[in-house]
């Protein structure tokens, strides 16, 4: 754990990660000390135990009068437009998740920051790269927008750090799984849709197919992780950007695990045009580089996360039904 004091900008605080990654660090370095800042989107009623702002990620002048302001010396830079709504909108996409970026790089080396956290993704990933087992330095040929932004996105983030010495680390995320925010747009919200569709219909209806295995992660580790990397020791870290791991999975092997608590769940398959996506993705991947450099460990496989998803989704849908008075 660090001793120092850290003011901590999340920019794009009420998205899936960061909506869940303030209130830890808030538990962490005091809830004034972590400032979250949104675009639209209204905050949910947890960020505001402490500063919550409303702010253009692209904005230059805006996230320069915020750092000056609270005197940021950390920032996590989460904004990003997601795999499957890039495609739909590829220039939004390359100027929120690039340019954005570049305006934090930049920012950061301005304002003296201390240290920058960056999400990658397995999204860099291409047909070309290995289908398992993928390693930390590999081929990335990514065939989708938001691929394309991450693979330059850790490119630009390696070049500052080598040009400007700029503590930027990064993390490759695989699909994220979480009960307390819904999906958000991206080839992987399959895995968190099915819980709360076999919960409420006892029914789900998959876009991707039987057989399509992905890497995965549970929100607990992801946070853990993200945590982890960002006060590790710089002088122990060879990468700026790291493979992650926790398990991999397809819709067919889910789908046993939540039959053995609800036996009636049954999973139909409609496969659209985010298979095309996941089909490009790799089926595995090997974060021994996380786990030798900073000691990275994941906490949940397959069923433990499936026990719990079940379990933090049914009372979370009770908690909602009561509240309206239709129970």
């Amino acid at each position: 754990m660090q001793t120092i004091q850290q003011k901590i900008l999340v920019i794009g605080a009420t998205g899936q990660i960061g909506s869940e990654l303030v209130p830890k660090l808030r538990e962490i370095y005091g809830n004034e000390n972590v400032i979250a800042m949104g675009h639209k989107t209204a905050p949910p009623p947890h960020l505001l135990t402490g500063p919550f702002l409303f702010a253009d990620a692209t904005d230059k002048q805006i996230l320069h009068e915020i750092i000056q302001q609270h005197q940021i010396n950390v920032i996590y830079h989460l904004a990003a437009l997601l795999s499957a709504t890039g495609e739909q909108n590829p220039d939004l996409a390359w100027q929120i998740n690039l340019n954005g970026l570049k305006t934090v790089l930049d920012l950061a080396v301005e304002n003296k920051i201390e240290r920058v956290f960056w999400p990658s993704s397995i999204a860099v990933f291409g047909p070309e790269t290995p289908k398992e087992n993928v390693p930390n330095e590999t081929v990335m040929r990514p065939k989708t927008m938001y691929g394309i932004t991450k693979a330059v996105g850790e490119l630009l983030c390696e070049y500052y750090y080598q040009k400007y010495n700029l503590d930027v680390r990064s993390l490759r995320y695989p699909g994220i799984i979480s009960y307390e925010t819904l999906p958000g747009g991206g080839t992987t919200d399959w895995a968190v849709a099915i819980f709360y569709d076999a919960i409420k219909n006892g029914n789900y209806i998959s876009f991707v197919s039987s057989d399509t295995t992905l890497p995965m992660m549970y929100m607990p580790d992801c946070l853990k992780a993200t945590i982890d990397l960002m006060q590790a020791d710089k002088n122990k870290l060879k990468h700026r950007c790291f493979n992650l791991a926790a398990m991999s999975f397809s819709p067919a092997e889910v789908t046993l695990e939540i039959k053995k608590h609800l036996p009636g769940f049954e999973c139909n398959y409609a496969p659209d045009y985010r298979q095309v996506i996941a089909n490009s993705w790799p089926k595995s991947i090997n974060d021994t580089a996380a786990r030798e450099e900073w000691g990275w460990s994941p906490d949940y496989d397959l069923s433990k996360m499936v026990a719990d998803m079940l379990q933090q989704i049914s009372a979370k849908l009770l908690v909602t039904v009561d509240s309206d008075g239709r129970n």
